[in-house]
């Protein structure tokens, strides 16, 4: 797993390191790196790096020293550098290495016709302890900037703990951040653009956020071995659809049958439907009559209803593992006795979105989604997947993971459905249920881009290139 962490935890890093380490060094092997990645990022887009044009936006902090010493780096390669102070004050050492190395320093009345000439702009505005949108002189130099922006650390104007942004702000086509990765890079991927991290020897501890990479997803994925049968690799119920809305059947025992469950068992009025488009799915009309499952995924297109209260009651009640998604979220919300049923120590995974999320808290999720998340895991004692652009899934004990998104092309009708199935099948085959839930939302993420490879993403088209994704995963691995 990747670790992220909070700017807090940061700080207290950098203050143990600040104390063993001589002035100013910390700051020149941040910069170095920037500077280093600057010139490659010339290469890779203009293809040479001498006699190209960089403007500087240069904040008071320390951000912006590392912006200045960066560029007297750059002027060492033949680069031509121009620091547009913003306001009154700059890292003094930073602004005489700079002037040193033959840079160019302007007025911020002065800034847009340099900034008008850059192949690349670098943003040095502001550092993690900012807050709040960009203030008006900055925010109008940025709408000025028609070339690549990279961030030095963060985007100036995007929180650096939620990714939240509430006014003027830098989207970046790279960030260059130090010592560890923070919440925004994951939390506000489009604003950040690309993130490379440069090493100036943190020690952090255990991090505040996790984000699963591909060997924590293929470890994860169960595949069957030789001794393994359709009841060892795990039976997952079903619970989805109506006659109203029989796609939801479909898409969600589709996609529990595509993840490589050993067997899926359909409960509901969409039975025929589903035989007829998987007929490997043993299909009955009511939960009762299911049969033996290792988990239930419960919820899409059940309606809200006196009958859908009934079935997710008895779903919660046989002491297995549970994904309760959509309709499912909105009964909990509603009717919370329907929890008297489930024993405290049940597998739980809640999947809302912001109105589902909305509806189960009395609130919407706010800016601070991982916060948010965390409030619902501790209120509900389940696993929470707070579904947006970026996924957010926490549990009970704190643990909190992110995904990032490959687009946006989940957003489509039934998505959610697709997942439900996912997590089914995971749960069903014995696997921890936050890791099965992060699991079943990278390989969903990499399923909808891999079904956009060639056309729109629809559900449909999802469900059948989650065998992909799965292949994907495990090829990087082996």
């Amino acid at each position: 797993m990747q670790g992220i962490w909070t700017t807090e935890r940061i700080r207290e890093a950098e203050g143990r390191l600040f104390a063993v380490t001589p002035e100013g060094e910390l700051m020149r092997r941040a910069s170095f790196g920037l500077a280093v990645r600057l010139a490659e990022f010339l290469a890779e887009h203009t293809g040479t790096v001498s006699g190209r044009r960089v403007v500087l936006l240069v904040g008071s902090g320390d951000n912006g020293g590392d912006a200045l010493w960066a560029g007297a780096f750059l002027r060492r390669r033949g680069v031509a550098v121009t620091a547009v102070l913003l306001g009154s004050r700059a890292h003094e050492a930073g602004l005489a290495a700079l002037r040193r190395a033959g840079g160019r320093v302007v007025s911020a009345e002065d800034g847009p016709q340099w900034i008008a000439r850059a192949d690349v702009v670098v943003d040095g505005i502001v550092g993690i302890s900012a807050s709040g949108s960009l203030r008006p002189e900055a925010a109008r130099l940025v709408s000025l900037v028609e070339a690549p922006i990279v961030a030095v650390d963060l985007p100036s104007g995007v929180d650096p703990d939620t990714g939240a942004v509430d006014g003027p702000a830098v989207r970046a086509t790279l960030t260059v951040t130090f010592g560890a990765r923070k919440p925004v890079h994951v939390l506000a991927p489009t604003w950040c653009g690309e993130v490379v991290l440069v090493d100036i020897g943190l020690e952090l501890g255990e991090p505040s956020l996790n984000q699963l990479d591909v060997v924590d997803v293929a470890t994860a994925w169960p595949v069957p071995g030789p001794e393994d049968d359709k009841y060892s690799q795990g039976v997952v119920g079903v619970a989805a659809g109506s006659a109203t809305y029989p796609g939801a059947a479909v898409l969600t025992a589709g996609s529990a049958v595509r993840a490589t469950a050993g067997m899926v068992r359909y409960a509901g009025h969409a039975a025929d439907v589903v035989r007829s488009q998987w007929p490997e799915v043993i299909a009955t009309g009511t939960v009762a009559d299911a049969g033996r499952v290792q988990a239930w995924a419960v919820g899409p297109g059940i309606g809200t209803g006196s009958e859908g209260r009934d079935v997710v009651r008895y779903v919660l009640g046989r002491g297995l593992p549970v994904c309760a998604d959509a309709d499912a979220t909105t009964i909990i919300a509603k009717s919370p006795e329907v929890l008297d049923a489930r024993d405290p120590d049940t597998p739980l995974v809640l999947t809302p979105h912001a109105g589902e999320y909305a509806r189960l808290m009395g609130r919407a999720p706010g800016a601070d989604r991982v916060k948010a998340a965390r409030d619902a895991a501790r209120r509900y004692n389940a696993v929470v997947l707070l579904k947006g652009y970026v996924t957010v899934i926490a549990a009970p004990d704190g643990r909190v993971a992110v995904n990032k998104p490959h687009g946006a092309w989940l957003a489509t009708p039934g998505s959610g459905d697709v997942l439900s199935g996912l997590i089914g099948a995971l749960l069903a085959a014995g696997v921890d249920p936050w890791l099965a839930a992060a699991a079943a939302a990278h390989v969903h993420s990499l399923a909808g881009a891999i079904a956009a490879q060639n056309a729109p993403t629809s559900s449909s088209a999802l469900v059948h290139a989650i065998p992909e994704a799965i292949r994907a995963v495990r090829s990087l691995t082996s």
